[in-house]
């Protein structure tokens, strides 16, 4: 009997799923879509629609649910794919033995699957996370989801909303109160969108403002209790995709050009890629196999540094299980939010890093990943 792969899709934090015709995946479900059915494989995505910021548990049970609606056939395999915290969750649902708040048969579900892929996920942890937990930083995860939302509409962000970003991340950023210029820039952001998205957009808000539980879970610390209790499950094959943008500097400055909204997104970019080394201190690294130390450097010519990063997660802290590829390009890069907007659909860039990821970069690496969950042939990171 023909195998049927279903391919379960999962946000990362502040990621949404769809918000009208937005969709955070649109690029990677077209073209998991399209290789498949080029290779003659039957193959279902699914997008998981999971709570932005809510704790690993309670996403993790948002992918069961999505499972159980859509797995019946015996031929049919699953297979995770989770962008950011995505992979944590995907992680999550497939451990021997980790209880979840639902009636669901967990165990049941996970023999289904077959792979787990984490995209850019912080396997060891985020430093950033700690900086979110805090009142100034509730203020930039509301305002990054709206102006991710903005940007794969309009294009770009107004030159408002990424000064106040750049603002709230800088050091001398208000902490103890919201300023008035957040609303104003919520509401020049709302104003832009119809009133089904903008009422999407309301829900997204309210679902990151009430429960921000995974926030202080996605800290190095509490990653390691993580990774001491989550283990992975036998017969299961677990890879990951490592990004890494170039660092903050005067080649980004110059990839910006004279454009103020992007000079502006530059600045946003180098305060998050120094709050990912935790404030400037890095702590050594995960300790790697050969394996994988091997495939960074095929990917990147040498592995990279602990302060190397995303500009969201560090990159050695995304390595987990195989290493698929290596990416030169930022957190929202590797799912296809970078400058191509002659496309159809279009790419829209949101960090300005000057990392040069372009579409090619893009097929190779979700190339390499369809690869990796139903092998055709070897081939090199």
């Amino acid at each position: 009997m023909r195998e049927t792969h279903h391919v379960y899709l999962i946000p990362g934090f502040f990621g949404f799923t769809n918000l009208g015709r937005l969709r955070y995946f649109v690029h990677v479900d077209r073209f998991l879509r399209q290789h498949f059915a080029a290779r003659g494989l039957h193959a279902v995505v699914h997008v998981v629609r999971t709570h932005p910021t809510a704790s690993l548990t309670v996403r993790a049970v948002r992918v069961l649910e999505t499972m159980a609606r859509t797995l019946r056939a015996r031929s049919a395999v699953a297979h995770l794919i989770g962008h950011s915290t995505g992979g944590l969750d995907a992680r999550l649902v497939t451990a021997p033995g980790v209880v979840l708040p639902t009636n669901l048969d967990r165990a049941r579900y996970a023999e289904w699957v077959r792979s787990v892929v984490g995209v850019a996920s912080p396997h060891h942890g985020a430093p950033l996370a700690a900086f979110f937990a805090g009142f100034r930083g509730q203020q930039v995860t509301e305002l990054l989801s709206v102006s991710t939302a903005y940007v794969l509409r309009f294009g770009q962000v107004p030159l408002t909303a990424a000064l106040t970003l750049a603002a709230l991340l800088s050091p001398s950023g208000r902490a103890n109160r919201r300023p008035r210029l957040v609303d104003d820039v919520f509401g020049r952001l709302l104003a832009d969108f119809s009133l089904s998205r903008r009422r999407a957009v309301h829900r997204l808000l309210h679902d990151v403002a009430t429960d921000q539980s995974l926030l202080l879970q996605l800290t190095p610390e509490a990653i390691d209790v993580f990774n001491a209790t989550v283990g992975d499950r036998a017969g299961v094959r677990y890879g990951c995709v490592v990004a890494s943008a170039q660092p903050p500097g005067l080649r980004g400055a110059l990839a910006a050009g004279l454009d103020p909204v992007a000079q502006a997104n530059q600045a946003v970019y180098r305060a998050l890629y120094q709050l990912t080394t935790g404030g400037g201190h890095a702590k050594s690294g995960p300790a790697l196999t050969a394996a994988q130390r091997s495939a960074l450097r095929r990917a990147f010519g040498a592995v990279p540094s602990v302060r190397a990063s995303d500009g969201i997660v560090p990159t050695l802290a995304q390595v987990w299980g195989e290493v698929i590829a290596g990416a030169r390009g930022d957190h929202l890069d590797v799912i296809g939010h970078f400058a191509e907007p002659d496309t159809d659909p279009p790419h829209y860039d949101w960090l300005t890093t000057g990392s040069g990821f372009d579409r090619a970069q893009f097929d190779h690496v979700w190339t390499r990943i369809a690869d990796f969950l139903v092998p055709a042939t070897v081939s090199r990171v």
